[in-house]
């Protein structure tokens, strides 16, 4: 079996290659986008996969895993907004802006390795449905911290939750193979 640095770099890897070229067609529009409609973003994504796990059937033709990617990518796009702040227009080119996503996939890369070494890849053994709820739960708490102002008391920050999202949809599409050899 492969490891998991070498799954996880190979799904980021697919996630980045779509970001280039959504980023050659439509250039950093993103980069106006304040965080809560970021975070709309990913929950619709989130809401659309968990009603593809659970419908029987389905009108559009994209599954689990173009979602989990944009998923990913949008979360990283907050990651870099959270950074930079958010822009009045889109004023990144593509390679500022792989730049910033692999400045922030690399942070990200690195809590996924800490974490997975303290839970000992407990995520191997959950359901993708498993997930794709904890992304959701996640969204909610952004949201909550996003009416609270972005402050929180004792908890973690918006950047942190954005990050476990993005690990578990990674885990999601290790789980659904999606990039496989």
């Amino acid at each position: 079996m492969t490891s998991t640095p070498e799954q996880y770099q190979r799904v980021m890897k697919n996630c980045k290659s779509l970001f280039a070229k959504k980023m050659t067609d439509y250039g950093s529009a993103w980069r106006i986008l304040r965080l809560p409609s970021l975070t709309d973003q990913i929950f619709i994504k989130a809401q659309r996969i968990r009603g593809l796990q659970t419908n029987a059937t389905q009108k559009v033709d994209e599954g689990e895993v173009s979602e989990f990617i944009g998923v990913i990518n949008y979360s990283l796009m907050a990651l870099i907004q959270i950074e930079l702040g958010v822009s009045d227009t889109p004023d990144l080119n593509t390679e500022e802006a792989l730049l910033q996503y692999e400045k922030q996939a690399a942070v990200v890369f690195e809590l996924m390795k800490a974490k997975n070494h303290d839970y000992g890849e407990a995520w191997r053994d959950m359901r993708v449905s498993s997930l794709t709820d904890l992304i959701l739960q996640k969204l909610m708490r952004v949201k909550q911290i996003e009416g609270n102002d972005g402050k929180t008391l004792v908890s973690e920050g918006i950047d942190a939750n954005y990050q476990d999202i993005i690990n578990y949809a990674v885990f999601a599409l290790i789980h659904l193979r999606a990039f496989e050899e």
